[in-house]
């Protein structure tokens, strides 16, 4: 902040140039938006109304919900208002704000999947002592840890990204604040801050994926060992919303962050971005609404108790 040509404001290059497509993409997110909202806060209620759906399951799924709205809300309005502008910005103190609550909403969802994956395990696993190992106690504790852990490594990533020196152009290639495109418009030396976003997310990711393969492992181990291919199936549609949730989550991650980096980003980084910054928070409650047959049924019944009311 001592330097006189501090950049103070930051512009986006934005999700495309073409103004013809602008009208489209702006429809098409304010839609994804508006049912990732309803979608998410609808699951929220749902669990919270519906007696059936009062279980250490749900509850985590009510938390990722949460998480999603708000992980959502941190980007997709803001991307929504800049579309039809032709200068797309925002301060650095914006910028600051909307950086650390993408990655701390990000660590917390990633910290939770991996939560919901240890449900999962111990449901099927060890069915008997599930109610004493998943207590309300316990399941506290893991969505505590996962905020935790998810915005401890989101405010140490945004002190150091934020405390360098910006005095040269101010064009974020991006459409919201990430650390790489940020990283590159500094002229401070950015080793440290690229070596502790390294260690940040890939902490992040392989404490979460390597407690989700090592359920998963557990969890078809067991499943094959079961006799009856009706149980298998029941076994395993108890935990398919999660792992696809989690495989699309993963895979659009590891797509951005995890290969040879370029000096822009390109078409293919942004779409990978869109999927799981806008369209991962949407798809979620429709994954375990479509593939659940209690929340189905929990549906089902709130329709016929709302239809018998009116």
């Amino acid at each position: 902040m001592e330097n006189n040509t501090q950049v103070r404001v930051f512009v986006f290059s934005g999700l495309t140039n073409n103004d013809q497509l602008i009208p489209l993409l702006f429809f098409f997110f304010l839609m994804v938006y508006l049912v990732t909202i309803l979608g998410n806060i609808g699951l929220i209620i749902l669990v919270f109304v519906a007696s059936n759906l009062h279980t250490p399951m749900y509850y985590f799924l009510s938390c990722l919900s949460a998480v999603d709205f708000f992980y959502s809300t941190a980007i997709t309005p803001k991307m929504l208002s800049d579309l039809p502008t032709l200068r797309k910005t925002i301060s650095f103190n914006g910028c600051a704000v909307q950086f650390l609550f993408f990655a701390g909403l990000a660590g917390t969802e990633v910290f939770l999947l991996s939560s919901m994956s240890y449900d999962r395990y111990t449901a099927i696993c060890h069915p008997l002592h599930y109610v004493s190992i998943i207590t309300k106690g316990n399941c506290l504790s893991l969505v505590g840890l996962s905020f935790f852990m998810g915005f401890f490594q989101s405010v140490v990533q945004t002190s150091c990204l934020f405390s360098l020196q910006f005095c040269g152009s101010n064009l974020i290639e991006h459409f919201y604040c990430d650390v790489l495109p940020i990283l590159r418009l500094s002229c401070s030396k950015t080793l440290h801050c690229n070596i502790l976003t390294m260690l940040c997310v890939g902490y992040c990711a392989l404490c979460s994926l390597s407690a989700i393969l090592a359920s998963y492992s557990l969890i078809f181990s067991t499943i094959l060992r079961i006799k009856s291919s009706e149980g298998r199936q029941k076994a395993f549609s108890t935990c398919s919303s999660h792992l696809v949730c989690a495989s699309i989550f993963y895979v659009s991650v590891v797509f951005t962050y995890f290969h040879s980096p370029s000096s822009a980003l390109d078409k293919q980084d942004k779409v990978a971005s869109v999927f799981y910054t806008v369209m991962t928070p949407m798809l979620n409650p429709l994954i375990y609404s479509l593939r659940n047959q209690e929340v189905k049924r929990a549906i089902m019944q709130a329709i016929q108790h709302i239809s018998h009311v009116k």
